[in-house]
């Protein structure tokens, strides 16, 4: 073990990072933003009434650390468009790990200052916002389901980060 000592999990980073969360524990409980404050909204169990939410929207991360972006085409008519997004809804998981996802898009029909070709007013025009390069360059306000799935297999990815829980449909 290259850390100096023999640990509980054969992990020193493990072990390490499960005695900071037993100590910040004893000070904070929760996070404001996480998978289980997403799950939680979308359940309706904050406190705050009932939920109109359908979604907890979450990023991927593959192996090399780096978010996944899924890419698929809305079915009908002669225009095939591809888009990409690295926002999911997930639609189903079995227990091979195998999962359906669907991308989710920015309503782009709201009408909050886009440019005349279609961007969020920051230069992005229309290829970027079919193909942002990264999850902070894709709009998360107003998330749509778009209809289009694609099928992963979950054991690809090492990480997942669950926006807030969102009305989709």
């Amino acid at each position: 073990m290259s850390c100096g000592k023999n640990f509980d999990s054969g992990s020193c980073v493990i072990d390490i990072l499960k005695d900071i969360v037993d100590a910040q524990n004893d000070v904070m409980h929760d996070c404001t933003t996480s998978c289980e404050q997403s799950i939680a909204d979308l359940l309706g169990d904050t406190g705050n009434g009932g939920s109109n939410f359908d979604t907890v929207p979450v990023i991927l991360y593959c192996k090399d650390c780096k978010p996944f972006k899924g890419f698929g085409s809305r079915r009908g008519g002669d225009n095939c468009e591809v888009r990409g997004s690295f926002f999911f809804r997930v639609k189903s998981v079995d227990d091979d790990g195998c999962a359906i996802l669907e991308l989710l898009f920015s309503d782009d029909r709201r009408g909050r200052g886009d440019d005349e070709e279609g961007g969020r007013g920051r230069g992005s025009g229309h290829h970027h916002r079919n193909n942002p390069t990264d999850p902070a360059d894709q709009d998360c306000d107003d998330l749509r389901a778009s209809g289009i799935c694609i099928t992963v297999d979950l054991n690809c990815f090492c990480h997942v980060t669950c926006l807030p829980a969102a009305q989709t449909l």
